[in-house]
């Protein structure tokens, strides 16, 4: 029979010592596999243990796409009172490419307040947050590196500032499986119209596709073609996937190299168990009228993002690791009064509702919430006068909340500046973020990796530390 010179390639690691070394790895995994440590061949996505102990088990990500302003949300400014529309030089590396001519600095158009034991201060706007405020750990010390929408997006939700690498969930989904064999271990739920970068932003990247997400669909069908034709028998299905297991064992004996089938194969078998499980946790309609009610659905300004955060709560409840919420509509250059007041009066009932209703069911101190965007907003804008104010994008000061999970509660960690241009105390790259989200997970960055492209690589990319302050 011949032989490619790939596999040719590929059969000279067959010395002696090589086989004595996998004689030797394969009993270390058979070891492990005893103590479901490590994904079984026939089920990739099954529990394992993090690499330590950890409160976290599972994770809600509400991604703000746009950059939302820290200043007009968590993070007030008196300064930019006494500032508004002097003119204002910026010194910063960063320029986006909006601007040109004179810059002037800009107050909030917001009031503030101070909610809960804790007096965390927020906008007035947010009615229903304050309820949560001593549940709540707000970060002011992230500092991201790129200006632009897409590179930002990228950067936030995988690491990487040009795409292609795996998302968070991936890497979580990679590191810890799914608890619930019939679902997938990493869900997204985008809205219908797709953040900058597309898909990228929640791709499986260089992992094998057992990782990917599965988004759920906003509108109509979940899952395009889940069901199968009305002619086709669940008998049937179970024969079509006995027959492709056969052929896979016989193509995993010839090219043990190539993994793309086995992931296709697993894929199908996930799906077909997905039609059982899947419809009943999409349909709300099983949930109390007060629940409902409770997150904002069917009311048109907060239906979109209520839906979303109700069923990512039953989608954790049920087994899944890691749940992604896309939010856009935070770019906010001009009019910031009225486009953020849209945004946070469409955010802040359904994010207090996941947060109460997580608490109630005991699922809040195992489930980390954390909700950002891809980067903050400037104190300045090239714009100046009237009504048309808002503000530009600013990669060095930015705010994360967090809920659960172990993170502190009631507390501000980190500071910006006093005009909320650039972060100042507990000052840590994107990096060192991604790195604490997996420890707060039970994950270590060093030691989840993944040989691709000649060299191990990891969600940080190059090594980060965890934000003690947030552990």
């Amino acid at each position: 029979m011949s032989v490619s010179r790939r596999e040719w390639i590929y059969g000279l690691g067959a010395s002696l010592g090589t086989v004595a070394l996998n004689a030797l790895l394969a009993e270390d995994k058979k070891a492990e596999n005893k103590n479901a440590s490590t994904p079984s061949i026939s089920n990739p996505l099954q529990a394992k243990k993090g690499h330590h102990s950890s409160q976290a088990k599972a994770c809600i990500q509400i991604f703000l796409e746009g950059g939302p302003s820290h200043i007009d949300t968590f993070d007030p400014k008196p300064k930019l009172k006494e500032l508004h529309l002097k003119e204002f030089q910026r010194k910063s590396k960063f320029k986006s490419a909006m601007e040109s001519g004179k810059r002037y600095f800009v107050q909030s158009p917001f009031e503030f307040q101070r909610a809960g034991k804790s007096g965390l201060q927020m906008n007035t706007l947010f009615k229903n947050l304050p309820k949560v405020a001593d549940e709540l750990c707000v970060y002011k010390g992230c500092v991201a590196e790129s200006v632009n929408h897409p590179t930002a997006c990228y950067h936030f939700n995988t690491g990487n500032r040009f795409g292609g690498d795996p998302a968070i969930g991936s890497w979580v989904n990679y590191g810890l499986g799914s608890l619930n064999e019939n679902l997938p271990g990493f869900v997204v739920l985008p809205e219908v119209y797709y953040p900058q970068g597309g898909s990228a932003n929640w791709s499986n990247g260089f992992l094998p596709a057992h990782y990917q997400a599965t988004p759920l669909r906003p509108k109509g069908s979940a899952i395009l073609n889940l069901k199968p034709p009305a002619h086709i028998t669940p008998k049937q299905q179970t024969a079509n996937l006995d027959l492709l297991q056969e052929l896979e064992k016989e193509h995993q004996k010839k090219r043990p190299e190539h993994q793309d089938l086995l992931s296709r194969l697993h894929s199908y078998e996930l799906a077909f168990r997905m039609q059982t499980e899947v419809p009943g946790i999409i349909d709300l309609k099983s949930e109390k009228p007060e629940t409902l009610e409770l997150y904002g659905v069917g009311n048109p300004q907060t239906d979109d993002l209520a839906r979303k955060c109700l069923l990512a709560r039953r989608l954790i409840e049920k087994g899944v690791r890691y749940v992604q919420i896309f939010s856009g509509g935070w770019d906010s250059h001009d009019y910031i009064a009225k486009a953020h007041k849209q945004r946070i009066d469409a955010l802040d009932q359904p994010l207090t509702a996941l947060i109460l209703d997580l608490k109630q069911r005991n699922l809040l101190e195992e489930t980390l919430v954390f909700a950002g965007g891809e980067f903050g907003r400037s104190p300045d804008n090239g714009i100046r006068g009237g009504k048309k104010v808002g503000r530009d994008h600013n990669p060095q000061a930015m705010n994360i909340l967090f809920a659960g999970g172990g993170v502190p509660k009631g507390e501000v960690i980190g500071a910006t500046d006093e005009t909320g241009a650039k972060a100042v105390e507990v000052v840590h790259p994107l990096r060192d973020l991604h790195v604490t989200l997996l420890h707060l997970l039970g994950l270590d960055d060093n030691k989840l990796t993944y040989f691709h492209g000649g060299r191990f690589k990891q969600l940080s990319q190059t090594g980060g530390e965890v934000i003690r302050e947030l552990t």
